[in-house]
């Protein structure tokens, strides 16, 4: 999936403005109410009857708030507030709580329901040229969240170990399903941090249904195990990940089948049976697993492309470059969207929360995919956030959001940057500007604040 050459600004906007006369509007562009994801709201809908803010109101605001930087409960009741009130409605208070109350009553099956089928949706209506040597590459990447600091968010998901009661925060982690191709959030699992299944690979596991045969699945060294490799060969889905690290100690690519330097098929045994696993599940997994080991980029890959003259080694490398998308994307929806920690009180209002994010993620992409595609670019080469901010922009101070000039001059402000070309990027992981000199809070904020009354607060630090 190269990156295009830089084309004249007059003769994409000829193409776009040529595929703009031509396209329906209205079906096209009206993200929450275009037919296709109509349809899957009003089937998700549960039985209510008319409000302040029923549910497909409340679902906008909810997606709202994860959109503006100001993600508060209070900013987007005053900005519906506002606009009610300069649109002739009747007017309604900025108090928060019919808000809160009308989020509370959305489904969170309903919401998670919504992202994957936009995702989908995106993923699906992809053109062929999208794709990488024709078939859908999906990226997989694990990363956490924290939550607010209550009771009942503290009691499911509970914060490191390493923390002082107290000082921490509640932690959940999410594990991503991706598409390579437009960019889009395939599906998602949430779990503690602790516990059985909590990991990323039985996180994985639970998302292997959004897999179809054919498929290609980049992933880092958290998920080459038998059982997993296994997995993807039996649905017909091939995989490139990093070796992990108890094998990439003891690669000898001396033994096995040589295909090459540093390259070589090996024969791995069955090994015993997890707990986790059922003697049932375990005796359909095969007695032997034959995969291919390589070594590339400073990196010991493993795969299941055996043949190295259908899928050469160089290519398998190539291949394997693309996984760091998913590590962009993840930075778009926690740093650009704001996800790095969640509001909401309470454990399943947190999980709404989340999913709120994931589709809003979703949802922009669905903007940008129909950008790229009228711009004749792939989604990857515009920018996430350039798109995010033009589309608040856009609606803020667009009159009449269906009109085909307006739609137009949306698309042509998401299609003009192009996010450049740096492979093998390397930045180091540090600030150069020196946060506020505040020490971290070590006691628990009841005792802080009876030692602040006591002795006053600490002299500032330079």
């Amino acid at each position: 999936m190269s990156h295009c050459k830089r084309r004249p600004v007059s003769g994409q906007l000829a193409r776009i403005g040529a595929h703009a006369e031509s396209a329906d509007a209205y079906t096209m562009f009206n993200l929450l109410t275009g037919p296709r994801l109509l349809e899957r709201v009003e089937a998700a809908l549960p039985p209510h009857r008319e409000r302040l803010f029923p549910p497909t109101e409340a679902l906008a605001m909810f997606l709202a708030q994860a959109l503006w930087a100001d993600g508060s409960c209070q900013h987007i009741v005053n900005q519906v507030a506002l606009k009610r009130a300069l649109g002739g409605l009747p007017r309604c208070a900025t108090d928060t709580g019919a808000y809160c109350r009308a989020r509370s009553r959305l489904p969170e099956q309903m919401i998670a329901d919504l992202t994957r089928g936009t995702g989908a949706l995106v993923s699906g209506d992809a053109p062929g040229w999208w794709r990488r040597q024709g078939r859908q590459v999906r990226l997989v990447d694990g990363a956490t969240v924290t939550l607010a600091d209550t009771e009942e968010n503290q009691a499911e998901y509970p914060q490191p170990r390493s923390q002082r009661p107290g000082l921490g925060f509640p932690m959940l982690r999410v594990v991503v399903l991706m598409c390579l191709g437009s960019g889009a959030l395939l599906d998602a699992a949430i779990a503690p941090c602790e516990g059985k299944g909590s990991d990323e690979q039985s996180l994985l596991r639970t998302l292997l249904d959004a897999l179809q045969s054919g498929d290609i699945l980049l992933g880092d060294a958290f998920y080459p195990t038998y059982f997993l490799l296994c997995e993807l060969v039996r649905g017909g889905v091939d995989g490139v990940f990093e070796q992990y690290g108890a094998r990439r100690r003891s690669t000898d690519f001396t033994t096995g089948e040589r295909l090459g330097e540093r390259d070589h098929l090996i024969t791995l045994s069955r090994p015993k049976k997890p707990e986790w696993m059922s003697q049932y599940e375990y005796d359909q997994v095969p007695a032997t697993l034959t995969v291919r080991e390589l070594r590339a980029g400073g990196k010991i890959l493993v795969t299941t492309f055996l043949d190295p003259k259908e899928t050469s080694k160089r290519a398998v490398a190539a291949l394997f470059r693309y996984r760091w998308h998913v590590e962009l994307d993840l930075r778009n929806i926690k740093t650009t969207l704001g996800m790095e920690h969640l509001r909401c009180k309470t454990p399943e209002m947190a999980r709404k929360e989340l999913w709120v994010y994931l589709l809003a993620y979703n949802l922009i992409r669905l903007l940008m995919a129909q950008a790229a595609l009228l711009a004749d670019q792939i989604p990857r080469q515009l920018s996430f956030k350039h798109s995010v901010q033009v589309w608040m922009a856009w609606q803020h101070g667009c009159v009449n959001p269906h009109d085909g000039a307006a739609i137009l001059t949306l698309l042509i402000l998401i299609a003009e940057p192009r996010v450049a070309h740096r492979p093998g990027r390397t930045e180091p992981r540090a600030l150069k500007r020196r946060p506020k000199p505040f020490p971290l809070l070590m006691q628990q904020r009841d005792a802080a604040r009876a030692h602040i009354r006591a002795h006053g607060h600490p002299k500032k630090q330079r």
